[in-house]
């Protein structure tokens, strides 16, 4: 079995892989082909250096370059981890193989930004400031690079999920349930009815089109999924992601001119395809990805919804919490699950071809 690491900065990816090792997987860092470069080169082990050559060889030589190399190294009689995985055409190749699985690790940015200044590695940013922007450089293509590192593109596709946002003995009481329960006895647990309608708005936000973010939403009535949801261009616009949003396209902060936006809230879309095929949800439960918005939040109250079950925080949580305790609607934050494991399905790492400007589906 190959498991592929991947994460942000110093969510403990080095962590989960020596703890792989210790159990007997041998180890292989994309980063080290890099590293290797550099000292070619005759140049500094930094953060950015690393960035920047590794996206120079992908450029080069193709943006699966590293991972190809990796598997030239790779004896597949054993188990083996490989770590710096920062392009899904690295997903791709090493995809190639049947027994490849990946685990995306996580954390929250202050706790990884603190635990870079202890880590103290050379080139590595001093301001928190510093940490974010770097980050964000990493997180997608700089002006649609596709060379350049995708973490956001690399999250999407992992098959596993793990946060390490607490303790180092929690962290390994995670990766030991992951390793022993997930990787090497194939057992997929049997998710609690918050996670399952969870993934199902997960699954749904692959099919945004958004530039900014993709966000998924279902409504669910008696333990059924009755409509979903996604955010995007309206149907016959042109998709946000060929530049049919201007206000996307932009520098905006995230909530601000919101008024300007022409894409469409996933829990918006839900609740209009639940109208659009007459299916009542009044009463009903909506699951998604992002906490709601107040123009969404306005809507979900007149719709009906009575619960709202969401992931991810965003910059209106306040008011729209606000909004749902004066209407009554039962709202909470799903908590953490230890592991969060994906459906035992692939997105592909390449998306198909398509005209430029064709519209929105």
């Amino acid at each position: 079995m190959i498991i592929g690491v991947t994460g942000f900065f110093c969510s403990g990816k080095d962590t989960l892989a020596g703890i792989l090792a210790a159990k007997g997987c041998a180890h292989v860092s994309l980063s080290d082909i890099i590293r290797q470069e550099l000292d070619r080169r005759k140049m500094d082990i930094t953060i950015p250096n690393l960035t920047r050559v590794g996206n120079e060889l992908r450029k080069e030589r193709g943006p699966g370059i590293l991972a190809e190399r990796a598997l030239e190294v790779i004896d597949f009689s054993r188990n083996w981890v490989v770590t710096s995985i920062r392009h899904p055409s690295e997903v791709e190749v090493l995809r190639t193989r049947p027994d490849f699985v990946m685990v995306f690790v996580d954390a929250p940015q202050k706790i990884r930004f603190e635990r870079s200044l202890l880590r103290a590695r050379k080139g590595d940013p001093l301001t928190f400031e510093q940490f974010a922007a770097e980050e964000k450089r990493q997180m997608n293509p700089k002006d649609g690079d596709p060379a350049a590192q995708a973490l956001a593109a690399c999250r999407t596709l992992a098959d596993a999920r793990i946060t390490n946002s607490s303790s180092l003995e929690n962290f390994h009481r995670k990766i030991t349930q992951l390793v022993s329960r997930h990787l090497f006895e194939h057992f997929l647990p049997r998710p609690s009815w918050d996670e399952y309608f969870m993934m199902m708005a997960e699954v749904a936000a692959t099919r945004s089109n958004c530039i900014k973010r993709r966000v998924g939403a279902v409504v669910v009535a008696n333990k059924q999924v009755v409509s979903s949801g996604y955010n995007g261009t309206p149907k016959g616009i042109t998709n946000c992601s060929e530049g049919g949003c201007p206000r996307c396209a932009s520098a905006g902060d995230s909530g601000s001119g919101l008024g300007e936006c022409l894409c469409v809230h996933a829990e918006e879309n839900a609740i209009v395809q639940a109208a659009a095929h007459g299916v009542s949800i009044r009463g009903a439960a909506l699951y998604c990805t992002l906490c709601p918005c107040s123009y969404c939040a306005k809507s979900i109250i007149n719709a009906g919804i009575t619960e709202v079950v969401y992931g991810g925080s965003y910059a209106m949580d306040a008011v729209t919490e606000k909004l749902f305790k004066e209407s009554g609607i039962h709202f909470r934050k799903l908590a953490d699950p230890s592991v969060t494991v994906r459906p035992v399905f692939r997105v592909s790492a390449t998306k198909p071809s398509r005209p430029k400007g064709r519209k929105a589906h």
